[in-house]
């Protein structure tokens, strides 16, 4: 190409020299050299989305800790403390974002993709990387309840016709109780903020518009006073409405301070602007010693439809919206509250992240990525909520590109196989013949995994294998992952049971003979790598060590099924893994997250309950206790903190992951039959406690089971619709004889292992 022979890089390396720079060519040369050649270097929506990160946390460094005197929210009250075990010193640090306490909670209502967040102190902020609404307590003498700053701050979800977040702040004589919620129909809701203050003495309770949100700064450049000071309109085209008037309203910008240094300001405006675009403003509500106020403050998700929001029907819309959206849902019954809590709450973040195409996150992750839909419609699957899996299934096509592949983002190759196996779960789960509109879709996706592997004569270790390309799952540098190689190997299965349940049957033929030849060369890798390493375990790659990215190569286990449970190559990685990667009893990934991540733990722990190895269960426990007070997790928990310190503060992933593991822990398919209570703890088998789980879809038809236990036996009892014949049932329930039921058999009464 022209561009080949022109002289520009000895222009930039010229003016890199002449301004005293690195040369940029040697630079971006010498980081290539990391990674195996590939043709995406790096997609350019994650270079996007890493601009818009740390362009965030430019502003952040140059707003944050010279005004350290603003009201912040939790994460910087902490991560600029040098007294808090959060303190991360800023040094050279061009960008400062949160890594300490990235946590946050939705609200909405099913259908919508309109999410409100909520920080673990309380702080609201309604629209999409916008501004936020907090709340203080301001006492005539004595310190303040300012909830960022306090320790004494509780915090819960709460799942009844609808779905709120209820954060709970006290001080001495100082209670703070906040109540946020999503009502109204999809197209035209808005979120609500319940506020009720108490003091022993005479106070102010001050509602406060604030210039940022939970990852920093986020710009407000104008606020102004609606009529009858009941309430704001934020950069001309957002409302926060009171639904009384508060006895003062003061303003201020970015050259006075905070409004909470003014907080005693004379002056009388309605409006401020403010270049910088910091301007905060407060309304102030006269507390009584002794009697509690109570405000709401209502914002519009959408722009500008403060006359909706005196709606009163909007409650019943969100309610008939979550009774629907989860109607004829798995019911999960365990002594275990804390466990069955993250269940029902992880079924509600999946529910609510799936408005039409599915979302990994509310936040810095609401968009689609094939990666993160597979397991997500896959737990919705489990759980029997079909037609929304359909809903976004349908919408995979518009993803996909001429040449067959279904684009995420550029350079990784696992989306093909992931966006097929998913669509073959479905068909299989619910009896369902494939949509005919799927079916040119389906053939070009097998097609592209097909011709998109590596020659099979290579004189090396990646022959027949995909490309090199860019880990997403943060496995490391551009590498042949061997993830990529099990999902195509999925993928082109996938591919052959779809087309010939088209009855297309030279497809099917052709795609089952592709993805064997793409397991041949897996396993020809393997042994290579095997014999390199002197050790059975699975790296990430073909060139790599065993490390954390290791985690990625028990897709041959889980979800897959393509190695036996017990293949040793899959318990030797699990080996590895559980000696080598674990901080406080989770898996901790050293690329890129640092944290430990829950979605991986409970990879780990699924290849283990698979395996029969008990130690399944203390991975779950592990995950159960890093979730938040409403049931979330981040996709990365810091190990100090227990915050999240990468990722979305709300990880969807991550939810799915735990409905699957509890899922899994009563039935799962396990080659041509059915798996039943592997996965159920002595601890819960208390005398005349009865467990259920049901209905839950599987391959087979839709199955229920009860344990209960009566003195010394346990009696496992199930009652199933099958979509075809009645498969083989394996009761494998811990600390009892494993049994193979008869046909036609839907109880049976266990004995301990060795008992007679």
């Amino acid at each position: 190409m022209w561009w080949n022979w022109l002289p520009w890089r000895f222009l930039v390396k010229d003016a890199a020299r002449r301004q005293g720079f690195l040369d940029p060519i040697k630079i971006i040369s010498q980081l290539q050299k990391f990674s195996q050649p590939s043709e995406v270097a790096a997609p350019m929506e994650l270079v996007r989305s890493g601009v818009v990160l740390h362009a965030r946390g430019l502003m952040n460094s140059l707003a944050i800790q010279h005004n350290l005197d603003w009201v912040w929210p939790y994460w910087v009250e902490c991560q600029y403390n040098p007294r808090n075990e959060a303190f991360i010193p800023r040094s050279f640090s061009l960008t400062q974002i949160n890594l300490t306490h990235r946590n946050w909670t939705a609200l909405g209502v099913p259908c919508s993709a309109e999410y409100a967040l909520v920080d673990p102190r309380g702080l609201v902020t309604p629209h999409y990387d916008g501004w936020s609404i907090d709340v203080w307590i301001i006492p005539e003498e004595g310190a303040a309840l300012i909830p960022s700053r306090s320790p004494n701050v509780s915090q819960k979800m709460v799942m009844g016709d609808d779905l709120c977040v209820i954060t709970e702040s006290n001080l001495g004589h100082l209670k703070l109780h906040l109540k946020a919620y999503v009502i109204g129909p999809p197209r035209a809701s808005f979120c609500r903020i319940e506020i009720r203050g108490e003091a022993s003495v005479n106070s102010r309770l001050v509602v406060s518009l604030r210039p940022y949100n939970p990852e920093g700064v986020s710009f407000v450049h104008s606020i102004t006073l609606l009529e009858g000071a009941l309430g704001w309109l934020v950069n001309k085209e957002y409302s926060v409405c009171f639904n009384e008037p508060p006895a003062k309203i003061v303003f201020s910008d970015y050259h006075r301070g905070d409004v909470y240094s003014r907080l005693s300001s004379k002056e009388e405006e309605k409006e401020i602007s403010c270049k910088v675009g910091m301007a905060s403003s407060a309304a102030i509500y006269v507390m009584e010693a002794g009697r509690a106020q109570e405000i709401t403050v209502s914002v519009p998700l959408g722009k500008n439809k403060i006359e909706r929001v005196n709606s009163w029907c909007c409650q019943e819309n969100a309610e008939l919206a979550w009774k629907k959206s989860l109607e004829g849902v798995t019911e999960l019954r365990i002594p275990d509250e804390h466990f069955k809590f993250l269940y029902e709450a992880a079924i509600h973040t999946t529910v609510l992240h799936s408005p039409r195409e599915v979302f990994p996150g509310p936040y810095i992750y609401r968009r689609c990525w094939f990666r993160d839909a597979a397991f997500i419609l896959q737990a919705l699957l489990c759980v029997g909520l079909k037609g929304r899996v359909k809903r976004a299934l349908d919408c995979f096509r518009s993803r996909q590109t001429a040449q067959g592949y279904f684009l995420s983002q550029e350079g990784e190759w696992d989306s093909n196989g992931e966006a097929l196996w998913i669509m073959e779960q479905y068909c299989r789960m619910t009896g369902s013949v494939p949509p005919e509109e799927w079916k040119a879709s389906v053939r070009k996706a097998g097609n592209w995994i097909a011709k998109k592997r590596l020659a099979r004569d290579l004189q090396s270790p990646q022959a027949g294998l995909l490309p090199s390309g860019f880990s997403a799952e943060h496995l490391g540098p551009n590498d042949f992952y061997y993830w990529d190689d099990f999902w195509g190997v999925a993928g082109l299965k996938a591919a052959a049971f779809l087309s010939a349940a088209y009855n297309n049957h030279r497809d099917a033929i052709y795609f089952e003979k592709e993805s064997l030849v793409l397991t041949e060369s897996i396993d020809n890798s393997l042994k290579k790598v095997n014999e390199r390493l002197n050790r059975a375990a699975m790296p990430a790659s073909p060139r790599r060590r065993m490390d954390s990215g290791a985690v990625g190569s028990l897709a041959a286990s889980y979800p897959l099924r393509i190695f036996d449970g017990k293949d040793p190559r899959v318990l030797d990685t699990a080996r590895f893994l559980m000696n080598n990667c674990l901080v406080h009893g989770g898996f901790f990934h050293d690329m890129t997250h640092s944290g430990i991540n829950p979605y991986p733990t409970l990879h780990l722990a699924q290849v283990l309950l698979r395996a029969g190895d008990a130690r399944y269960f203390g991975l779950m426990s592990a995950v159960a206790k890093l979730a938040s007070p409403t049931g979330q997790w981040p996709e990365s928990v810091h190990p100090r903190t227990g915050g999240g310190c990468m990722g979305d503060g709300q990880h969807v992933w991550a939810a799915a992951e735990w409905v699957l593991m509890i899922r899994n822990c009563f039935v799962r398919e396990e080659d041509n039959s059915l798996v039943l209570c592997s996965g159920i703890p002595l601890l819960w088998l208390l005398e005349g406690q009865v467990i259920s789980f049901g209905p839950a879809p599987t391959i087979f038809g839709s199955i229920e089971i009860a344990i209960k236990t009566r003195g010394k036996s346990v009696f496992v009892e199930w009652h199933a619709v099958w979509l075809g014949e009645e498969p083989p049932i394996d009761i494998q329930l811990p600390g009892f004889a494993r049994t193979r039921v008869l046909a036609a058999t839907n109880s049976i009464e266990l004995k301990h292992a060795g008992d007679k």
